[in-house]
């Protein structure tokens, strides 16, 4: 383990049965850096990012947050996922709250932030995410778009290190896709430690520091954007983006 990264992942396994998901996945990610994973669905991406909160529990490896083993059982995982944001393909928005109580309600409750503290700091990564006038609104009456920016905001109210996104924008209108993607190039441009599953190819063109390349349980390929998109080294990684990019 390598205190110079911000993620560390050590030979990572996930069965469910007899179905091997993660067959051994190393990847090792710094501060400020943003890395996308692209890769055909059922490939192991989204199983991968859930064990990096244990979300899912690993069969086999070792997972680093900021130093701390997740996979050992001593480690306080309550305390090492305050420091993880994750914003999932589905909203997940608490129905009756309001947007302002959905942002408030992990700070309040997890950090013990004061509520005129915690409204502060709502009402600034609302402003992040372009939304502050929806604070009093509840989720029924925003658009899909909009509810997964305030689940970006709710999800930096805890002021984390590392940020995943699962997929942000699958579950969304083609319309509304530019506006959280605008709102996530603007948390790398800001400097977030983030890792991103997407099948956004121009997202991951763009913004990503590193693309893996994710293939049958494996990462098969990983780079820059360039190394990747441009000059695919394997012939999996050439077939994937044939497909997708429709060469």
């Amino acid at each position: 383990m390598d205190k110079g990264y911000k993620v560390q992942v050590e030979d990572l396994h996930k069965s469910f049965g007899d179905n091997e998901v993660l067959k051994g996945v190393n990847l090792n990610v710094k501060d400020n850096e943003v890395v996308c994973m692209i890769g055909p669905s059922g490939s192991g991406k989204s199983t991968f990012l859930r064990c990096l909160n244990k979300l899912e529990d690993p069969t086999n490896g070792h997972v680093y947050i900021d130093g701390y083993d997740i996979s050992d059982p001593k480690t306080n995982l309550d305390l090492v996922r305050q420091n993880i944001g994750m914003v999932f393909q589905h909203f997940n928005l608490f129905p009756h709250l309001s947007v302002l109580k959905n942002i408030t309600l992990a700070p309040t409750q997890l950090k013990k932030a004061d509520d005129a503290e915690a409204k502060k700091q709502a009402m600034h990564y609302l402003d992040i995410v372009g939304l502050t006038e929806k604070a009093a609104a509840m989720p029924s009456q925003l658009s899909g778009g909009q509810q997964q920016r305030v689940a970006i905001a709710r999800a930096l109210a805890m002021q984390p290190d590392v940020m995943l996104f699962d997929e942000p924008t699958s579950a969304l209108d083609p319309e509304m896709v530019g506006d959280v993607l605008a709102v996530m190039k603007r948390l790398a441009q800001q400097g977030m430690t983030m890792i991103v599953v997407t099948h956004e190819m121009g997202f991951a063109k763009s913004v990503a520091d590193r693309v893996a390349f994710f293939h049958d349980g494996l990462i098969q390929e990983e780079g820059t954007p360039e190394q990747v998109f441009d000059h695919p080294q394997q012939p999996a990684t050439q077939s994937f983006l044939n497909k997708v990019l429709n060469v």
